[in-house]
Formats: C-alpha cells, structure tokens, sequence
C-alpha cells in the first residue's frame, strides 16, 4: 500500500556565511517547513537580500516497511538548486526553485537517518530565473512528504510527475477519457476507475492505457460549473492513485476571443506571485485559500500564474473554482545563452506536473525576455525548442509568450508561439492611458487573423497616498483605480481580446525597489501586500465582473480635503445609485459601474451610498491645508509654478511643448536629453533598463514635457523645473 506522510516538522536551519565558522554540526535554527531565509531581508528595498547556500537538516527514523518496499522524498518547492543527502550520500542535484522533485531513498535508509539538503539562490548564468521585478526567495518553502509504496508502483521519478495522464476529448454530448499510467515494477495490468465503471488494461513496456466512454458528461465550465471527475488507478501491488479531471472544450478565435464549451466566455482577472508580506514564498494552505478567495470575490474567472510554477495546492483551487489558468515557467527578462536547458527542464515539469488540470489552458514559454537583449538568433532557437516541446508533451494547449511592450508588433518573433500576448504599460511608465486603446486598435487591424491578449497592465498605489485631483505617476489610490476604470472599459469594448491579466491581484516582494513609500515592494496589486486592505481599484473589478451584489464608496481613505466641491465615487454593479449627505438625500444617478457625484463640503460629513437594500458609508472632511501624508515624497509640488503665464513665454519654447518638439530643436535637445537622464531615476530597477523602440517613443514624443516631469517625482524637483523652463524659455521657435 501506497503511504504519503507530511515532513515538515522539526528541522534545523542552519545558514551557510563566510567567516562564520560554518559546520552542519551547528546548533542552526530548529524550525518547521515551509520556510524561506529572505521573509524580512528581501522585502526591505535594499536589494542585497542573502543569496547564497543554506542548510536543511533532519533526523528521522526509518518508515515501516514490508520487504521489497520503496522509500521516496517527496519535494514540492526549493529555491533555487538543490543537493540532497541522506546519512551522507549524494542522491540528488535539482535545478530550478518552483517544481516538484522526488527522490528515492530506499537504498541507503537505516534504523535511524540524517537528512540533509543543501539549498542555493545565488546568482549563475544557467538557472531561471536571475533577473526580474520581484525577489527570489530561497529556502524549502513548500511541503515535503515521505512516500512509502511497494516494489511495484506507479512512476514517482520522471519529472516530478504523479505517473497518471487523462485526456478527455468531449464531442457533442459525450466525452471519450483517455487514461494513461506508467508502472515501475513487473505489473500484468492496472485497473482504472471512473465513477461505478472500472476496466483492465494490460502493461506493456510499462505503460498502460484504456478509453472510458462518458455518456452525456457533465463539464468543467468556468466558474459556474467546475465540474471534477475522479480517476482511480490500481495494482495488484496494492498502489492505488487518485486524480482529479475536468470534461470541457475551448479555443481561442482572433475575431471571439476566448470560447469555453462552445460560447464565447470573455477572460478578465489579475496574475499572481505566491509572496506575502513578512512571509515571502513560504505560504501555507490557509493563506492560499485567502488569495483564492480574494480573486472570487473580485469576480474574477481567470488568473496568470506568474512567472513560475505555483503550487499544486493553487493549481487544484483553480481546478475546483473553475478559474481559468495560464501557467507558465521562469524564463524572464534576460535571456541566458548557458540556460537553455534549464529552461527545457523547467518546462518539462511544468508539463508533466500539470497535464491533468482542467483549469490550465495554455503553457507560457517566457515573460518579457527580449528586454535585456532584443531577439537573438539564440533566443529564437530556444523558443522553438520550447515550443515543440510543450506540443511533444501536450498536444491539447496552445503555447503563449507574454511579450514586453517594446516589441515591434510586426516583428516575426511575436508570432512564434500559438497564441500571444503584450504586456502594456501606457498611462504609468510610458505614455497616456488611452494608448493602449490605440495600441490593441492598431494591432488588430494590422493582424486581424492573429490572436492577441493583454497580459499584463498597472499602475503602483499606496494607499496612503490620496488626491482628489489624481495623475500618472503620482502613486495614489485615485490614479490607480482611475487607470483600471478605463482598463476595464476599454477591454469590455474589444471582445477579441482573449484574456486580460492586472498586474498584479497583490502588491508583491521587489528588493530592487524603493519607491512609493514602501521598499522592497512593487505596489500594483489591487490587494495589498499583506491582504488587509483592497485598494478601490479591486472594486472597480468587482464592478464589472461580479454577479454578487454590492456597493462601494471610493476614497474612504481621503478623509481631509482641502476642496470646496468634492467628487464622491461609487463602484457598483448594481442600475442605479442614490447618494446621502448626513442623512438627506443628495443624488440619484441611473448608470452602469461608476458613478460620480459633486458634493460640495464646509465641514464634517456623513456619506451613504444606497442602491436597493445595499448601502456603503464613508466620513469626510473640508479642512484648509493638505494633509501632506497624503502626498508621495517629491509631489508637494502639484504645480511648479503660481500662473500659467510663468511657463509660457510666446515665440519661445517651454515645458508645455511636446518632446517632439523639442527634440526637433537642436539646443532643447540637449537640454531635455539631460532632463530624461535624470528622469530615469525614478523608475524601477528592471524597467530602468528599457530601451524603446522608434514607433513606442514617437508615441511618447506627442506628450507635453511637463507630464513627464511630474511622473518622475522627486528625481526632478521643483527648482529643477524652474531652471529648465527658464533657459527654454530663452530658445526663440522658428517661424
């Protein structure tokens, strides 16, 4: 019989520092799994979290056994690469921190054992991933278990894989199941189970395989119906496995988007990292229950696990939610020539591992990777390798590439995958929120045969920061979910976009950041780091894709403001909204999701939202001066100058120009080159490093000189501006 025991309990950590007098004899930490050594040191900004080697030690005592009995560990997550040993034996060197790995131990376990695995995150050239915007945690922070099964067992070393593959194949009203085992051992047949109905099929080499047939099957559909049936496999052994499959069709149409059983089934949600405030990767159950429970009631019915394998736990929540998945592997940013392997390894497990998940719809081969060096004939090798290999290993998913921005979108490498999709930053770090509009218009009339979606889009929020006069880059609650506001709307108005991704459903760990009030921490999530508090863009979301009834009153955290007239807005998804002013009403409005109102204050005020039964409640107040915690360090400054008339001068040149014109004149030119140096300042570490192409920057170039100067925050300052507008000022336009 087939044992799985839980082995997290009772470790000892030991961190492996030069000149600490290191021995695996130490004292260490005695500490339970998960665990990662960077939950305080790679959330803090300071981009120098510990990268290198740590210990993980146990003692345990050997399982009992019946003879000819096999003895596996079981690993579900290490980060990065990890060396394991067993009472001092070498028995496994793994390669790549987000996957599953066994290993078998049976041959050198005693009486009693010491289990040791040598765990690295240090920077190399041939293990993904080594350069993105978030922080790569080290440790064993996923669950370990200890697998006990007979001599003759279902395969437990090929990948990380259960040794159990099911593919329906669903037409009309029925769904012929093919299932699939492989066996270690000498096995005559394996007898699988499906519902009351079992068949025999016979081993040969191995493998063994048989065809159920499902008579008016019930599917797997989305989030109204995610439907599980159960697989059962036996041997005579007494090995027995279980796994879980879902009966559904889809395709993806260039004209329809994505099409769920036949109908089209319209993808809006967020992608996700697996971190968490002061705890980094290494989430328990609970917590992951937490982030799927946040992603339903935002009424999300997709998510884009990001940038690596996630945990079979959330794989198996996306299964029973019907959240629709696109699963992809860490080969991000910065192509590593002495890395292609690793990347088709990567990519091998995340096949293998998760075939048999019915939310997963496609296999991503990369995230921005042309970034750091363009496309590269060896970048495209790999590609295709990729490519074929995920088709090898499945040939029921399409492939996808999440591909930046700055690539050209008649550039053959956008169409190497089956199906594509950009990651669009108009309206934060480049560019007008309406350029996407522009963007996704362009490229579909350019491509109307080529199928395209939004994988990626935000814009960063402290919820701390409040304006009730909002703008990019000033990193506030409003901007954001004014940003969403029009994100939301502009997908619901181009139904051939096949799926779209916020970046991100949580702020996330980024040690090479330190910005916006918070280091270490990239602030685009919708939900904050620690899950306390969703920003009001989560209910914009909720607006637009919940069927549950609610009513929400944005900027309850801009109490104090300074305006005579105020704009009070209401997330909602229900046809109208009547808004209250202490207790009399003010408003009703008949509408669709937002609703706007302009209450003029002198005091203290009681607001309430009503629609229905349904009603929402903020407080506010006029006062007289801004409350200065309300604005990100660097933006005192709304407006650097007192009048219009001091930027202005006519015949000469000045901030209101476009950089276009700018640039046009050759003394300008040189001033503003200066200025955009300078600028760079405040972006992130990865995105600091972009180079635009020509037609991106011709997008830019029609924007005034003064938008770009406010979104780079205090990397200009207000005398900076001053003196640049000044000698501007002193350059004559011809005429």
């Amino acid at each position: 019989m087939r044992k799985q025991t839980l082995f997290n309990h009772k470790w000892k950590f030991i961190k492996e520092d030069v000149g600490a007098g290191f021995t695996l004899e130490a004292e260490g930490e005695r500490l339970d799994l998960p665990h990662t050594w960077n939950a305080a040191d790679g959330q803090d900004g300071g981009n120098d979290y510990y990268r290198g080697t740590c210990w993980y030690v146990k003692e345990f005592a050997r399982p009992e056994m019946s003879e000819g009995d096999e003895v596996w560990l079981e690993f579900r997550g290490v980060a990065m690469t990890a060396q394991v040993y067993v009472n001092g034996q070498h028995l496994c060197h793994h390669e790549g921190g987000y996957s599953t790995f066994r290993v078998n131990i049976t041959d050198v376990i005693r009486a009693s054992n010491i289990l040791e695995v040598a765990v690295d995150n240090s920077k190399n050239h041939t293990v993904y991933p080594q350069k993105a915007d978030f922080t790569f945690y080290g440790g064993i922070y996923r669950d370990v278990f200890m697998i006990t099964v007979p001599a003759t067992h279902f395969e437990l070393g090929y990948y990380g894989g259960t040794g159990i593959k099911v593919t329906p194949n669903v037409e009309g009203r029925n769904a012929g199941v093919k299932v699939e085992a492989w066996v270690t051992g000498v096995a005559d047949v394996v007898k699988f189970t499906i519902e009351e109905r079992t068949l025999e099929a016979k081993v040969h080499d191995g493998h063994a395989e048989c065809v159920f047939t499902i008579e008016n099957a019930r599917l797997w559909d989305g989030v109204a119906d995610p439907y599980l049936y159960t697989v059962k496999a036996e041997l005579e052994s007494g090995d027995l496995l279980e796994t879980r499959f879902g009966c559904r069709t889809f395709a993806i149409d260039p004209e329809n988007g994505f099409m769920l059983n036949g109908r089209p089934y319209r993808l809006c949600g967020a992608a996700r990292h697996q971190d968490r405030q002061g705890v980094g990767n290494a989430m328990t159950t609970e917590m992951q229950d937490e982030d799927m429970a946040l992603l339903r009631e935002m009424g999300a019915n997709t998510v884009r696990l990001a940038h690596y394998q996630h945990d079979q736990y959330f794989y198996d929540l996306c299964d029973e939610y019907g959240m629709i998945v696109w699963a992809e592997i860490p080969y991000i940013t910065e192509h590593m020539p002495e890395g292609r392997d690793n990347t088709l390894s990567q990519m091998r497990e995340l096949v293998v591992q998760n075939y048999n998940h019915p939310s997963i719809v496609c296999w991503g081969l990369s995230n921005e990777i042309t970034v750091a060096a363009g496309v590269t004939d060896d970048i495209v090798e790999n590609h295709k390798l990729l490519h074929n290999l995920c088709h090898k290993l499945d040939d029921t998913r399409p492939t996808t590439m999440a591909h930046a921005f700055m690539l050209d979108i008649d550039h053959p490498f956008m169409l190497l995958s089956d199906i594509c999709s950009y990651n669009l930053y108009y309206g934060w770090y480049v560019g007008d929120v309406e350029q996407n509009d522009a963007w996704f218009d362009e490229f579909h009339a350019k491509h109307p045969n080529t199928v395209i979606g939004l994988s990626e889009y935000g814009a960063d929020a402290n919820p701390a920061y409040q304006n009730g006069k909002p703008e990019k880059g000033d990193w506030s609650e409003p901007y954001q979910a004014l940003y969403h506001e029009h994100m939301l709307k502009m997908w619901s108005e181009r139904p051939y976009i096949w799926a779209m991704h916020c970046w991100n459903m949580f702020d996330f760990g980024a040690d090479g950041r330190n910005e916006g009030g918070k280091p270490g921490q990239n602030q685009k999530g919708v939900v904050t780091f620690d899950r306390k508090l969703k920003k009001d863009a989560f209910y914009v979301y909720k607006a637009y894709l919940s069927k549950e009834p609610f009513i929400h009153i944005c900027g309850r955290r801009y109490v104090q403001r300074t305006e005579d007239v105020t704009e009070v807005k209401v997330y909602t998804n229900q046809p109208n909204v009547t808004l209250f002013v202490d207790g009399k009403a003010f408003s009703t409005q008949e509408g669709e999701k937002v609703f706007k109102f302009h209450v003029p204050i002198s005091n203290e005020h009681a607001i309430e939202a009503k629609s229905g039964e349904l009603s929402d409640t903020i407080r506010i107040q006029k006062v007289e001066t801004l409350n200065k915690t309300y604005i990100k360090e660097g933006y005192e400054i709304v407006n650097w100058f007192d009048r219009p008339d001091e930027i202005a001068r006519e015949g000469y040149y000045s901030i209101l120009d476009s950089i276009a014109d700018l640039k046009a004149e050759p003394r300008a030119a040189q001033l503003l080159a200066k200025v955009m140096e300078r600028a760079k300042r405040s972006y992130g570490d990865v995105a600091k490093n972009v180079t635009l192409p020509e037609s991106i920057q011709r997008q830019i170039d029609t924007m005034p000189l003064e938008k770009m100067l406010k979104q780079a925050g205090k990397a200009i300052t207000q005398e900076m501006v001053k003196q640049l507008n000044n000698r501007l000022n002193q350059i004559p336009k011809n005429k």
